[in-house]
């Protein structure tokens, strides 16, 4: 008898990210462990809805207990409500196999679409897309991992039933390494349930991976950690307010013990508004509004000076969010400043 090629997982990502050119560095081992794309990771606290688009009630249920792994550890909500603007919405389709987008990616999807797609649940593969949802990326692309494929055997054997992909498709998805400024976290945790069964021979020296179907003690650890969602991190009530159009900007420290700064702020009429950092640290920034903690309005990295970040965005009048992450080390880490102005004339 033939052996079982293996199911896997592939992650959806946005159209504009299709056209950056990959990065493959390598790095010595980190300190952290699983690992995290920088800037997915919705707030600090925040309620997730669900939305399930079919599936038998045995289906969801299974959705219901493997998603709640993930919440034992993290300071984060999962909501199955079906209401029709879930962040998360879930297909059961068994010809697309299981995807799920990346973290905060999902809220870039239109609201007739789903986010997640659960065309087998074998094992822990709810929880792995899952895993998705909040941010996370597959293990086995992590730059420390050193598992040395034989991409010929790879590309043809993933090429076949069930997964049928093309060459593109499997390169992105498994053979791609993220560089180390593309991640939070570098430590390979070959029992994270982020990484998928591998036969030896899809590898160099005949090592294969083992299926994992429970989180391990090092996802509950990271997804729990500073740079996801800590417990004992801040959380939207600790907010920093900005006034729009303040004559000095809000001094911030970041790259330390939460690695994520929140702020709020009231547009107090519908118009074009800025929000920038400046500084020497390198970080990330995402806007979420109106009145709304994980509607994702805007995101920007590098657009301000330096490593600063900068949104320019028409706003209607509301509450908003702004969430500041550190990005790179190497980069700078330590004090910076945030403001936000409404520009007239617009």
């Amino acid at each position: 008898m033939a052996a079982r090629r293996p199911k896997v997982c592939f992650e959806r990502i946005l159209p504009h990210e299709l056209m950056r050119p990959p990065r493959t560095e390598r790095g010595p081992g980190g300190r952290s462990s699983a690992i995290a794309p920088i800037g997915k990771a919705w707030m600090n606290g925040s309620t997730l809805h669900v939305r399930f688009l079919g599936g038998t009630a045995a289906q969801q249920a299974i959705v219901r207990r493997e998603a709640g792994w993930w919440t034992q550890s993290a300071n984060i909500k999962f909501e199955f409500d079906n209401i029709p603007n879930a962040e998360i919405r879930i297909a059961f389709d068994p010809s697309d196999g299981a995807w799920s987008y990346i973290g905060t990616d999902c809220r870039s999807i239109p609201l007739n679409q789903p986010t997640m797609n659960l065309g087998f649940q074998d094992g822990g593969t709810t929880a792995h897309e899952f895993g998705h949802a909040l941010g996370l990326a597959h293990e086995h692309q992590n730059p420390a991992g050193g598992i040395q494929w034989n991409e010929a055997v790879v590309i043809r054997e993933l090429a076949k039933s069930p997964n049928f992909w093309d060459e593109a498709t499997t390169r992105h998805n498994v053979l791609r390494r993220y560089s180390l400024d593309q991640i939070n976290g570098t430590q390979f945790d070959p029992d994270s349930i982020m990484l998928y069964f591998f036969p030896a021979a899809w590898t160099l020296n005949g090592v294969a991976t083992k299926a994992n179907s429970t989180l391990s003690n090092l996802d509950k650890g990271f997804i729990a950690g500073a740079k996801m969602y800590p417990k004992d991190g801040g959380t939207l009530a600790d907010a920093v307010e900005l006034k729009v159009n303040a004559r000095r900007r809000t001094a911030a420290t970041i790259g330390k013990v939460g690695e994520e700064d929140l702020f709020r702020f009231s547009a107090a009429s519908d118009g074009v508004y800025v929000v920038d950092t400046r500084g020497p640290t390198d970080v990330v920034m995402k806007v979420f509004g109106p009145n709304n903690e994980t509607a994702l309005i805007a995101e920007d990295d590098d657009s301000g000076l330096l490593t600063n970040a900068r949104i320019v965005k028409k706003l209607v009048a509301g509450d908003y969010y702004v969430q500041v992450r550190h990005y790179n080390r190497a980069r700078g880490m330590g004090n910076y400043s945030v403001k936000v102005r409404q520009l007239t004339g617009k």
